[in-house]
């Protein structure tokens, strides 16, 4: 019998399914650290892979307290890279299923969303739509 699904406030538990499309023996940064930094910087207000560098180099002693982080806050390419190979779609409906349950943890009926594009991560070559994110 299958148990129940009880919802987390966990990034990482939400993202953790995301198939990891990178060749293994050039992978540096684990790919839920990737997408922690990434949540966390765009709620902050990063709106581009540079940005969003900096400001995991800002907050490098927090998130070492939380990640592995062997090899330090990836680069500014090595995020733009990661968003350009996982599958966008997956994403999307794992950050969505994020929020729902946030939202049923707050037991609010309605929470005010913001959307917002990240910067090129529109991959027109791929035919990979842009990365929205929606913030309570």
């Amino acid at each position: 019998m299958k148990s129940p699904y009880i919802p987390t406030t966990s990034i990482i538990a939400h993202f953790e399914s995301i198939e990891d499309p990178r060749i293994e023996r050039r992978k540096r940064h684990e790919l839920k650290d990737i997408f922690f930094i990434t949540l966390c910087a765009s709620i902050c207000g990063a709106d581009s892979w540079v940005a969003i560098e900096t400001f995991g180099k800002a907050k490098e002693a927090w998130f070492t307290n939380l990640l592995s982080l062997r090899n330090g806050i990836p680069s500014h390419d090595t995020f733009g890279n990661v968003f350009s190979l996982i599958n966008t779609d997956e994403f999307c409906h794992c950050f969505r299923r994020w929020v729902d349950d946030l939202r049923q943890i707050s037991e609010l009926d309605i929470i005010s969303i913001d959307g917002k594009c990240l910067r090129r991560s529109l991959d027109a070559s791929s035919n990979k739509a842009a990365i929205f994110f929606y913030f309570l």
